[in-house]
């Protein structure tokens, strides 16, 4: 006699709910395959030129391999007037009423958990599958009565399956014979005991992070050869997380709404070791606004039982990262881009502090509060933090807010204290703000390409089309800098010193690209280029503005870190590099005599070389005097920003 039947036969009915549960469950599987089968053959009958979802891996795994009558109706399913023609109809629906019995028994067929509701909705779709016998096929109507998930319209075969499903995991916690460290846990076997100790020592470890927001909830049963673990991780039926555990393999099925979250949690269990293979999105009327859902499977191989438990500990410490996640990410969005704040909320999974807290200390108000309340002329409604702060200030800005906000909560110290450490730290990065000196260095790069490519050119004596288009392919790129610095200037006063000198600078990017233009005039057809020592003079002057370029950068770099405090040495290396600019100037000027004159004595007998380089002289001596203007706007800006008087 089975042990059901004995137990069943002792009028102990209530000791059968352990096995009738795992029975459900796995009914419920069976269930959802055969509803995605009819689904999936329903889009390809009314587009039979769209690939078909292979579902034999899903029917073997659920242990339906005899049954081909499944594997046939994605395939052979067709439309004729409008009625799906479903191949062994009757096989089909006999599944469907067979494991909807077996689902619904601990609800509907044990008094003391009976759910009246349930057992009247679950009568009368066994009635409804056994009127669809006498049909020939499933008509539109009969298809949407048994798929559809809009909880709006009326009941269906798919939405009885949820909320049984529902009700069995509140049944299966009330019922678990066994707590195994907080995990509710019924007929597993002495050697699951410290898979489940790991998985919850892991639960353990990070659960705190949460705070007081639902979920993680653990049951753990056995199911033949296989240990099985559920955790609550949402409220959403599309938001599931199963493990089975079966000899030293982890098998991890999860389905998410969201997409970015899908791929935040695959990334913190590939860095486990997790082997994923990702299924193509499923669609489910009624369930996340008609949007495609995310569904994966993840391997995990242990070479030995401490790996195993190892690895079941790290899967379980990283849950909690997925609790409101989506809601975490879109505020940040509000100040930095996607991206960004997917970076943030992976920093803060990784050093075990959690986004929970933030949320709970206000998130998004928190940080508005603390752009209103520190320096007035930083922040104007409308900026976003990688606006003003610069992408890598504002991302860095968050991290530390957040890990602030998740160590203060979990002291228990009041939120108008995280407040205030909110304000502080931004505060902090205004004062080291160097967003705007990134725009500088990024114009200076593109100024030392433009120098160097011309000064090789002078070297030796080439120039090409391509070369050409690439100086002013700089040239645009400095200037788009240039206009971004005005557009800012437009809501920030405080960049109007940072607009005026860039506009110095683009004058020498413009002076330099034009250059590269006039030589190339001089080494093509009918011209022959420039003798040799007209070119030596002329790449003496390039080579000088390129030197005097580079100061410039070294200038902007240091300027970044000036302030009140900085070092005597660091000051010095700053006006050095100031003062080799600018003598580069008066170099240049002398050198442009020079090159005048050897042009008068070596061109004079060909006109329009002569014209074109003592153009080319000129054009490149008008960047040094560009570089000096800049540098005094420099030296004006940094001297403010230090506290001195220029």
């Amino acid at each position: 006699m089975e042990k059901e039947s004995a137990v069943a036969s002792l009028g102990q009915s209530s000791l059968l709910l352990p096995a009738w549960i795992k029975a459900a469950l796995q009914a419920n599987d069976r269930l959802k395959l055969y509803l995605s089968v009819l689904q999936s053959a329903a889009q390809r009958a009314a587009n039979p030129a769209a690939n078909s979802p292979d579902w034999a891996r899903e029917i073997a795994h659920l242990g339906l391999r005899d049954a081909t009558w499944l594997k046939e109706v994605a395939t052979t399913a067709y439309l004729q007037d409008q009625m799906l023609i479903v191949p062994e109809l009757s096989l089909w629906l006999e599944a469907l009423a067979a494991d909807l019995s077996i689902m619904a028994r601990p609800l509907c067929d044990i008094a003391e958990h009976r759910n009246a509701a349930l057992a009247a909705r679950r009568d009368l779709w066994l009635q409804r599958i056994d009127e669809l016998n006498d049909e020939e096929g499933l008509s539109p109507q009969a298809l949407n009565d048994l798929t559809h998930g809009n909880r709006h319209r009326s009941d269906s075969f798919h939405l009885l399956v949820m909320d049984l499903h529902k009700q069995l995991n509140t049944v299966a916690v009330a019922v678990a014979t066994e707590d195994v460290d907080g995990a509710h846990v019924w007929q597993v076997e002495d050697s699951d005991r410290p898979l489940i100790r790991a998985f919850m020592r892991g639960l353990s470890r990070t659960a705190a992070l949460k705070f007081n927001h639902p979920g993680l909830d653990t049951a753990v049963t056995r199911d033949g050869q296989r240990l099985l673990i559920q955790n609550d991780i949402g409220t959403n039926d599309a938001h599931v997380l199963v493990i089975e555990v079966e000899r030293r393999t982890i098998h991890l099925t999860y389905s998410d709404l969201h997409v970015a979250r899908f791929g935040f949690f695959q990334q913190m269990l590939e860095g486990i070791g997790f082997a994923w293979t990702v299924f193509d999105p499923r669609t489910t009327e009624g369930m996340n606004q008609g949007k495609p859902y995310q569904v994966g499977n993840a391997v995990y191989s242990a070479a030995d039982d401490a790996a195993l438990q190892d690895a079941l500990e790290a899967v379980a410490s990283r849950i909690v990262f997925v609790i409101d996640w989506n809601r975490a990410r879109k505020r940040l969005q509000a100040f930095v881009r996607k991206p960004v704040a997917v970076a943030v909320l992976r920093f803060a999974a990784e050093q075990d502090l959690g986004h929970m807290a933030w949320l709970l200390a206000g998130g998004d108000q928190l940080i508005y509060e603390a752009m209103q309340a520190v320096d007035g002329d930083a922040f104007r409604i409308g900026d976003r933090l990688d606006q003003v702060l610069g992408e890598a200030a504002a991302q860095a800005f968050l991290q530390d807010l957040l890990r602030v906000a998740s160590v203060k909560l979990r002291e228990q110290q009041p939120m108008a204290l995280i407040a205030d450490e909110a304000r502080l730290l931004l505060a902090r990065v205004l004062q080291r703000r160097t967003f705007e000196f990134d725009l500088l260095a990024e114009h200076a790069s593109f100024c030392h390409a433009l120098a160097l490519a011309l000064s090789e050119a002078l070297e030796f004596a080439t120039a090409t089309a391509d070369g050409v288009q690439r100086a002013k392919n700089w040239e645009r790129k400095a200037d788009h800098l240039l206009i971004e610095a005005r557009r800012r200037a437009e809501r920030q006063p405080r960049w109007l010193p940072m607009v005026h000198l860039l506009d110095n600078m683009d004058d020498i990017a413009d002076a330099l690209e034009e250059a590269t233009f006039i030589h190339s005039m001089m080494q093509a057809p009918p011209l022959a280029g420039l003798p040799p020592t007209v070119s030596a003079v002329l790449g003496e002057l390039a080579d000088t503005t390129l030197a005097a370029i580079q100061d410039q950068i070294k200038a902007i770099e240091i300027a970044r870190h000036m302030s009140e405090n900085t070092e005597p040495a660091d000051s010095e290396a700053f006006l050095q590099a100031l003062w080799r600019m600018l003598r580069a100037e008066r170099i240049c000027d002398d050198l442009l005599r020079t090159a005048r004159a050897r042009i008068v004595q070596t061109l004079h007998a060909t006109p329009v070389v002569f014209l074109l380089a003592t153009e080319l002289a000129a054009t490149i001596e008008n960047a040094t005097d560009s570089l000096l203007t800049a540098g005094y706007a420099l030296r004006k800006l940094v001297f403010n920003k230090s506290g001195m008087s220029a």
